[in-house]
């Protein structure tokens, strides 16, 4: 029989034939197309062979015309298999429950160890771990990465500069480094302050040192606001000059706004879907059919299974689909310079310091051409503009 897995999934048996005239019965089953194999003679008056299992109702039948008494011997294949695994199903049942319970336990966290930190900063640690759901008997597959955690300790503990965080088996690793307390600030050496760019003087707040420039006076780059030179003319004393001199300075802006656009936006709607991976084979076990979302966003996220500490060639994957949607927005001419002018206020305010204040704003050109706004804006912004410029021997003022 050359096809075995065909009579392994149909199942065979093996049959001993005894009686007279076996030969003729043998005979009789071959004319009539049966299939038999591996036909051995048991003695002068019997005979074994194997047959398919569902030939064995034609067999009866043809035994019947002959003196012979036939004996099924053993069966098998998968039907026998199948019937043996049932009949100890309890046994079957009690292993595949101990290796889903052993898997299960083997993604669980059973300890977190956190090292290099003060026991004050260990309790904010683990406080805050157990806030973000990390805690002994959580399931591994609940839980964020390890980069998301380290990142999300680092923002929410401020008396830590960093934390490595490491999953070995079912122990999280912390190893922590705590802030030190800053040193002091360095003297400075002897230094002028100039002036960073052209501007008018609204403001001077000056530590040490001395103006050299009034309120309300226009000043260039590089213009010395405030000497380090103190002291009589005749013996100067050099010291660094500290302070700051606010001045109201002008920035030209050029900004378009189209007054029709597309955009994409989430609707609020999605769908979860999660299943088993193994290689690139996906086993879907919760979530069943097609997207109904003409247009989304997939994300996936996938969590290793670990069983005894092994990682196994299979991960938990957890997908989510996002609807989204394209909109139209169309502004009217007044719309679209509003736009416009926010845009270039948002521009400018990424560029100047964040101590800088902007007072007020000018449109010097406005039109509309090829679908689009476009603003010509002035805007003046008060700002620090003293810089530290070192003095060098032999400078006056």
């Amino acid at each position: 029989m050359k096809n075995h897995w065909v009579t392994f999934l149909g199942g065979t048996v093996q049959v001993l034939v005894e009686g007279k005239g076996v030969e003729r019965f043998i005979n009789q089953l071959t004319r009539s197309d049966l299939v038999i194999w591996n036909v051995k003679r048991q003695g002068t008056s019997a005979i074994t062979f194997f047959i398919r299992l569902n030939d064995i109702h034609q067999l009866r039948h043809h035994v019947k015309k002959y003196e012979c008494r036939v004996s099924f011997l053993r069966g098998q294949g998968a039907p026998f298999l199948w019937k043996r695994i049932l009949k100890n199903g309890g046994f079957l049942a009690g292993l595949i429950l101990f290796f889903i319970i052993i898997t299960i336990l083997s993604n669980v966290v059973w300890g977190i160890q956190i090292k290099g930190a003060s026991p004050k900063t260990e309790y904010q640690i683990r406080k805050e771990l157990t806030r973000m759901g990390i805690h002994v008997g959580e399931l591994q597959f609940f839980i964020n990465d390890v980069e998301t955690i380290q990142h999300d300790l680092t923002n929410r503990i401020s008396n830590i500069t960093w934390v490595g965080v490491e999953l070995r088996g079912t122990t999280f690793h912390f190893q922590v480094v705590e802030k030190t307390t800053p040193k002091p600030p360095k003297p400075l050496a002897p230094q002028h302050l100039v002036a960073n760019q052209k501007a008018v003087i609204t403001d001077m707040f000056v530590q040490s040192g001395k103006p050299v420039v009034k309120l309300h006076q226009f000043v260039k780059k590089g213009q010395l606001l405030v000497s380090g030179l103190v002291g009589s003319e005749d013996k100067p004393v050099a010291v660094a000059a500290t302070g700051e001199v606010m001045g109201k300075i002008w920035y030209q802006s050029t900004v378009e706004m189209p007054m029709k656009s597309d955009f994409q936006v989430y609707t609020g709607k999605e769908e979860r879907k999660h299943a088993i991976e193994i290689g690139s084979l996906r086993i879907p076990f919760w979530g069943f059919g097609k997207i109904k979302y003409a247009k989304y966003d997939e994300e996936k996220e996938s969590y290793p299974v670990k069983f005894l500490g092994w990682q196994l060639p299979l991960k938990y994957v957890e997908i989510t689909a996002r609807e989204k949607q394209m909109v139209a927005r169309e502004y009217t001419k007044e719309e679209a310079v509003k736009a416009a002018e926010s845009l270039a206020r948002n521009d400018l305010k990424a560029k100047i310091p964040k101590d800088a204040k902007i007072v007020d704003e000018y449109t010097l050109h406005e039109k509309v051409e090829n679908g689009k706004v476009k603003l010509a804006l002035y805007f003046q912004v008060i700002e620090n503009i003293a810089q530290a410029k070192p003095i060098i021997q032999g400078d006056k003022e």
